[in-house]
């Protein structure tokens, strides 16, 4: 069985109460580092923050996945230790699962974002 390890990149919409929302996922699967976000949850937090704080936040994240900003443990561990007040990241953690596609998904699913939920 394999060891896959993991981020969640949370957007801090009122740090004084710590109230977040996860949009994206930093996924370790052995030296390879992938970056997952969800683009409707960065669009949903308009809304929620003032334009200059919006655009911030998105293109943080955006670029984190376009330019291969993170590329290593250290790097991950650098960015929970040095987040600000607008952008956290959690403690990497290790789950015992294969590091598959289906297991990266799950997790993609689970803690950020599923297209296929339905909300009543």
């Amino acid at each position: 069985m394999g060891n896959l390890r993991y981020s969640i990149i949370y957007a801090v919409i009122r740090p004084e109460i710590s109230e977040q929302v996860s949009v994206g996922l930093i996924i370790v699967d052995g030296e390879q580092v992938d970056v997952r976000y969800s683009r409707q949850k960065l669009n949903a937090l308009q809304g929620l923050f003032p334009e200059k704080e919006y655009k911030f936040v998105s293109r943080v994240v955006s670029q984190m996945k376009r330019n291969g900003k993170v590329n290593t443990v250290e790097d991950i561990n650098y960015l929970t230790r040095y987040s600000n007040n607008l952008i956290s990241f959690s403690p990497l953690q290790s789950i015992d699962v294969d590091p598959t596609d289906q297991s990266k998904d799950w997790l993609f699913r689970n803690y950020v974002y599923d297209s296929m939920r339905r909300t009543a």
